[in-house]
Order: structure tokens, then sequence, then C-alpha cells
């Protein structure tokens, strides 16, 4: 099969900021590609590495994390423990053998609809140049 990777891309967006920021770009017709599949978080704090390698396990070539602006979150930290628990993924991830560079974290505001565009594009033509996800649908024994 020959052609342009399309990059299957996870997004895991906080209900407050992020996931209000990708609304806002809908409605504002911005263009971006339609790569990202949004899953709504209550707080970027609450998406767990597993959830992550279980989303590249499972077919993904690149996951997005993404929350309010530090200082932000209406839980008060819980930007501040999104960062440590990306740290953590990553990690795992070079443990795996796996790029780092297939996660992404960014901080979208829910005013920020261009911004999100922004980010998605961006995001997705670095996938693009990482090529598909080697590991995508390995089963775990």
């Amino acid at each position: 099969m020959s052609g342009e990777l399309k990059p299957n891309l996870v997004g895991f967006l906080c209900y407050w900021c992020s996931y209000t920021g990708a609304d806002l770009a809908g409605i504002s017709r911005l263009k971006y590609p339609p790569n990202l599949k949004a899953v709504k978080v209550m707080c970027s704090s609450r998406v767990d590495p597993v959830f992550i390698i279980k989303a590249l396990l499972e077919g993904a070539d690149g996951v997005l994390v993404a929350g309010c602006h530090p200082g932000d979150c209406h839980y008060q930290k819980g930007n501040y423990y999104a960062r440590r628990k990306m740290a953590l993924t990553k990690q795992l991830l070079t443990s795996l053998g796996l790029e780092p560079e297939r996660v992404r974290l960014s901080w979208i505001s829910a005013s920020e609809g261009p911004r999100f565009a922004q980010v998605v594009s961006e995001f997705t033509e670095h996938i693009k140049n990482l090529g598909p996800n080697p590991i995508a649908n390995q089963k775990m024994v």
C-alpha cells in the first residue's frame, strides 16, 4: 500500500479547557487535519500512562494530552501532575523501544481554538515524519 501516511491520533482533552478549545475550533470552522480522535477527560492529570501505552498498542501513531495552562487548572494542580506523568510516560516509551516524540503534552485554553488547530496540525505533520507506529496492534502476553 503506497501513499502518504494518514496518522491515527488519539487526543486526551481536558473537559474545561482543551476540549472546549477544540469545540471552538470546530465552531469557528478552522482548518486542521481530521486525524485526531478526541477523548474527553475531566482533567489532564487523569490520563494514566497506561491509557497512552494502550492507545499506542492498539494502533494509534501518536497521542496528544492537552490541558489547561499551568496555574489555570480547575483542580488547582492537575496540569502539574499531568506534566510529571508525561515525563514518566516518555521514559516508559523509551524502555519499550518507541519514540517518546509520539506523545505530546500541550496547554490549550477554552478560548484558544486557533491554538488547538495549530497544535493538531503540527502534531499530525510531526507524526507523518516519524512514520507509522512500529508496535501498533501487537498483543501483550
